[in-house]
């Protein structure tokens, strides 16, 4: 009994092509744990909507994923001088960030990205009157743009791109591809029509594989179910039961990501509000599950486990059976799935 990621195939697949659609070029980003799915599936998916690049986060990925994918590999993490050196094929293409990192990449396949709003790491203005001689010794591939998820000064991605454009126009470096990110549709169709000399190539991960919630689904199975009354002690820490009900023991532990959060931006009272509510709870050994059952997200008992988390069912709930499945909103970006199951 698993820890199950469930994927209505077709729903999932008709979502990618709508994106497809609204991107034409797109490159399709594989990083981290696979977006939920693995690198293997998602190489797999690529090659199988034709897509002639697929980017990764870091060369290890582009060790791994080259094996399952047959086109142009573009790693997304920018050279430096000291990186341990990765056994890679021809067709991966290299991120750098800065004028000594071109030079460094001598006769390599390159993209040059420039410095956003984001501040995070780019050439900068200043830098563009090195690169001339610099790029002679690459093969460059083009120009990339990494730009925020949010915009809370009411700036406009567009005029962000357009004013790189210009800087690189004006200091005479060749505009024939740019690679962007974090723009909508309409953003970057905007783009296109305004330089339809480049070709705008968009990377597009996110909103590719999850986009569409309602086509995946995890679940925990459950694996043992015991009764027990108000002050009764269980597990590790041998804590007293609140009230009368089950201990449901369900697959899924930290091993998967159950239990691990990633830290969130807060905005507005109401979210911090709740932030506060939730750690206030956390002191008295209060932690709501991501698993749901009888409608009802349920508190762990105890802290999840390495493979199972342990829930306190009360009584007023139906009683979890074994083999049963809980319904878990998890994240896909920290979740380790035993297996997926397509429907």
């Amino acid at each position: 009994m698993a820890l199950t990621l469930y994927v209505d195939t077709d729903r999932w697949r008709a979502h990618q092509q709508a994106v497809i659609q609204q991107f034409p070029g797109i490159v399709p980003v594989c990083k981290g744990n696979g977006y939920g799915f693995g690198h293997q599936r998602l190489a797999e998916e690529v090659t199988r909507f034709g897509s002639d690049v697929l980017a990764v986060g870091t060369t290890y990925e582009a060790a791994r994923t080259k094996d399952w994918f047959g086109g142009d590999l573009l790693v997304l993490t920018p050279y430096r001088r000291d990186e341990e050196p990765v056994p890679l094929p021809d067709r991966v293409i290299r991120s750098v960030s800065s004028v000594e990192g071109v030079g460094l990449m001598r006769g390599a396949r390159v993209v040059i990205e420039v410095m956003s709003s984001m501040r995070r790491h780019g050439v900068t203005e200043a830098d563009l009157s090195q690169l001339h001689a610099a790029i002679d010794e690459v093969r460059l591939e083009g120009f990339a743009i990494h730009l925020p998820l949010d915009r809370q000064d009411g700036t406009d991605a567009v005029d962000e791109v357009i004013g790189w454009m210009d800087r690189l126009r004006t200091a005479r470096l060749p505009l024939d591809t740019m690679f962007v990110s974090h723009l909508s549709p309409e953003e970057f169709a905007r783009l296109q029509q305004q330089f339809p000399q480049t070709r705008f190539r968009a990377r597009v991960g996110t909103h590719l594989w999850l986009g569409d919630h309602a086509a995946t689904e995890y679940r925990g199975a459950v694996l043992d179910v015991t009764r027990v009354s108000k002050g009764d002690r269980f597990g590790y820490r041998q804590q007293k039961a609140a009230g009368e009900g089950w201990l449901a023991v369900v697959a899924g532990g930290t091993s998967h990501g159950v239990g691990l959060e990633a830290p969130k931006a807060l905005h507005g009272m109401s979210s911090r509000a709740k932030g506060v509510a939730r750690a206030s709870l956390a002191t008295v050994n209060r932690n709501l599950s991501p698993f749901v059952w009888g409608g009802k997200q349920r508190w762990f008992a105890e802290p999840p486990h390495m493979q199972v988390s342990i829930l306190f069912v009360p009584d007023d709930a139906p009683e979890p059976k074994v083999g049963e499945e809980l319904v878990a909103s998890l994240r896909h970006t920290t979740t380790t799935v035993d297996r997926t199951v397509d429907r």
